[in-house]
């Protein structure tokens, strides 16, 4: 990730890195401020699960240009702490509440990609004028998925989790996932193949980089065991289509037609749960909209952005 001096440096791309203290644990986030004041909100960046600020980086240059941009490392992930403790997603919610009332100081409309989106979520279904707006890029929801599956294989897959539980197997899995050509196909399987960008443009040095440096910090193994055990326990998360009903601000959902992780029908699904709710499928993107249609995905954004603030001003 070297700089020359004809391209933007990587603080251009990401952001200023500061590092917050939140529950006695270090997180790491990242800021662009543009030239002149905005009238629009400042923008608050989830990544997804095992990403980071670094995934924004085709989003940071050009959002910052209209108004203030953050973006945030939720623990255990990123440049943030691997701690060793249990995880929720309610515990990520709170995180970016907090980081909003602390750092930020104003409402601010939450941008989330995958499990970042359902943080977001939470962040929003608590009582406060923190959160200004919503948009989301792939929404897991975690009850729908246990309700998608057939009664009869639940069991099975209790038992499979089971068996991958003991501590000592899970540390091999996971020196086996953090390998870069593990990751690359990976991201493969995340992608999909929209116009604006080929796949194998989008699978490149740069992406694998940026997803397996994390691995590699201290507590990085003990982490992902706890993220492990945790993911799999009902408390978790709230379900999204209970949460999504509850909220009076704007949201937009997008999703990838190509989305092998989260089935674009589980979007549908939820796109008719509340009226502020505005959903757009976009034909040939997979599950990453941010960073593998990032000119599009920005222009959405700014127009959404617009629409809803600017209008009401």
């Amino acid at each position: 990730m070297g700089n020359n001096p004809q391209q933007p440096t990587w603080n251009d791309r990401i952001g200023f890195q500061r590092d917050w203290i939140w529950r006695g644990w270090q997180i790491r986030y990242s800021f662009r401020h543009p030239v002149q004041p905005s009238p629009l909100p400042p923008l608050l960046l989830i990544h997804g699960f095992g990403a980071a600020i670094e995934h924004w980086r085709y989003n940071i240059p050009v959002l910052s240009q209209h108004t203030s941009v953050y973006a945030i490392d939720l623990l255990g992930f990123g440049g943030s702490r691997k701690a060793h403790t249990p995880y929720s997603a309610y515990d990520w919610g709170q995180q970016l509440r907090d980081f909003c009332q602390d750092i930020i100081g104003r409402p601010t409309v939450l941008v989330g990609n995958s499990i970042g989106s359902l943080a977001a979520l939470i962040a929003a279904g608590q009582p406060s004028d923190g959160v200004a707006g919503l948009i989301m890029a792939s929404l897991p929801d975690v009850s729908i998925r246990q309700q998608s599956l057939a009664p009869g294989f639940r069991p099975w897959l209790e038992k499979i989790e089971n068996a991958l539980a003991p501590p000592w197997l899970l540390n091999t899995i996971f020196n086996v996932v953090r390998r870069p050509s593990v990751i690359e196909k990976w991201a493969g399987l995340a992608y999909g193949d929209c116009a604006e960008r080929p796949q194998q443009a989008k699978i490149d040095a740069e992406l694998v980089e940026i997803i397996t440096r994390p691995p590699q910090d201290a507590g990085a193994a003990e982490a992902f065991q706890q993220l492990f055990q945790s993911v799999r326990q009902p408390q978790f998360a709230p379900p999204a289509q209970a949460v999504l009903p509850t909220l009076d601000i704007p949201m937009l959902l997008l999703w990838g037609d190509q989305d092998r992780f989260i089935p674009y029908r589980l979007g549908q699904q939820l796109a008719g749960l509340n009226s502020r709710l505005e959903f757009q499928l976009w034909s040939g993107a997979g599950h990453c909209l941010q960073d593998e249609c990032p000119e599009r995905f920005n222009s959405t954004c700014l127009t959404w952005l617009n629409q809803q603030f600017l209008r009401e001003a």
